[in-house]
């Protein structure tokens, strides 16, 4: 593959390894690169990414910084939430949502300029390599792909200083290692690596980068409005926000308040079980007043339907199956549920929790005149006994057939001295 590679798209950061991974393709495929670094609402400039690519040779034409944090939101995690997604009970999806983001970015990149190949900086052991790759592929099935980590030995942060230092490229405080391998976008930040590779170390305090621990949170709880139109966010305390504008209003309330830290053990797509710690501060706000505006506005089996739905919803996301016609199809049948979610949710945020305070809707399907517990002259309540009897018709046939079986009489008429010898012949033939 190596000599027929002309030109290559690099999902680039800026950071160590990207800077030597764009070096890197330079010297082993001989190909020209084409940096690509992605605003998903990081919390970092993104500006200097520009620089480090000028300062490694790439041309201006083939530098490519672009803002996706509004796409991110509206396209990926507002259709992600309207299921209620979470994997395994309890993470959020941050880092998963984003790859497929990125890897169409990067094939119409690749397109536009005339390029051979993408690449990206995930690791042989992790999913975003998977998640990368299959979003690449389904939008390209003719795109190549390279993943230096699956190829070169420089296979720890020592060794690629060493490339680096050799390479003369410049890397911004190399002697001062971050303790934790991290991830941030508008919807999470992530942390792997260190203490946190043993299960049983608690991760230390200084570890979370956006909230204040729920000890240290207020004193005096908050509450806040959120309204929904068709299963989305629309607005925070009665402003309508823009989507980015308003998951960012939503991790500022949460942080606030010490909502959203997540301590997991996870089962990796590749096979192995991995540990991270997670702060999603609007996502866990939001994910709760959702359910709750739900609560009001989805029939009974069409929200019972979703919930069966949702585990292999969020796997399809988890192992980077966004593009696939399966999560398709599930979205459009999920997306069909969302066009009577619309309503406002109050919550109050205090202390690490968040508690839904009410809800209402124009199109609320609970009713107080069938389902109070003062007299009415709605509800029937004598129906409710064939109702049940009707259900539990099954059992009383059941039950009948068991009780009749069990009282058949048995048959007393053998005779005990042909039985024993039927026994004794039987022994002689070795049966």
């Amino acid at each position: 593959m190596k000599n027929t590679i002309k030109k290559v798209v690099l999902a680039y950061s800026g950071g160590l390894d990207t800077s030597v991974i764009l070096k890197w393709l330079g010297d082993t495929y001989g190909c020209e690169v084409i940096t690509f670094t992605a605003d998903i609402g990081q919390g970092e400039e993104v500006a200097p990414a520009r620089e480090k690519a000028l300062k490694l040779g790439i041309k201006p034409k083939h530098i490519f910084i672009k803002d996706l944090r509004e796409e991110f939101i509206a396209d990926f995690v507002f259709p992600m939430f309207r299921a209620n997604t979470i994997y395994e009970g309890e993470y959020l999806l941050g880092t998963s949502i984003a790859r497929p983001l990125i890897a169409k970015h990067l094939v119409e990149i690749a397109q536009a300029c005339g390029a051979d190949a993408i690449a990206h900086g995930a690791t042989g052991k992790g999913n975003d390599q998977v998640r990368f790759e299959l979003g690449a592929y389904a939008l390209n099935p003719h795109i190549k792909v390279i993943a230096p980590w699956r190829e070169w030995n420089l296979n720890s942060r020592e060794k690629l200083l060493a490339y680096a230092k050799k390479a003369k490229i410049p890397i911004e405080n190399a002697n001062k290692k971050s303790p934790y391998s991290m991830d941030a976008n508008l919807l999470h930040i992530s942390y792997e690596g260190q203490i946190l590779e043993d299960p049983a170390c608690a991760p230390e305090e200084d570890m979370w980068r956006w909230s204040v621990s729920p000890k240290n949170a207020p004193n005096t709880p908050q509450v806040i409005t959120i309204e929904f139109k068709n299963g989305d966010g629309v607005a925070i305390d009665g402003k309508k926000l823009s989507p980015a504008k308003f998951w960012h209003k939503l991790n500022t309330l949460g942080a606030k308040h010490g909502i959203g830290r997540l301590d997991l053990v996870e089962n990796r797509f590749v096979g192995m079980k991995s540990r991270g710690c997670y702060e999603t501060p609007g996502g866990t706000i939001y994910l709760k007043a959702h359910r709750a505006i739900e609560s009001i506005t989805l029939d009974r089996e069409e929200a019972h339907l979703k919930d069966e739905l949702m585990p292999k919803y969020a796997s399809l996301i988890y192992n980077g199956f966004w593009f696939s016609p399966e999560r398709e199809a599930l979205q459009a049948l999920i997306d069909t549920t969302q066009r009577r979610v619309s309503g406002v949710v109050r919550l109050e945020l205090y202390k690490g929790n968040v508690t839904i305070l009410g809800r209402e809707s124009k199109y609320s399907l609970f009713s107080a005149a069938y389902s109070t517990f003062e007299e009415d002259n709605v509800y029937n309540q004598h129906d409710a006994e064939g109702f049940i009897k009707l259900n539990a018709l099954r059992f009383i046939i059941a039950g009948k057939s068991n009780k009749a079986s069990k009282d058949k009489p048995k048959n007393h008429n053998q005779n005990p001295k042909t039985k024993n010898k039927r026994a004794d012949k039987g022994r002689v033939n070795g049966t």
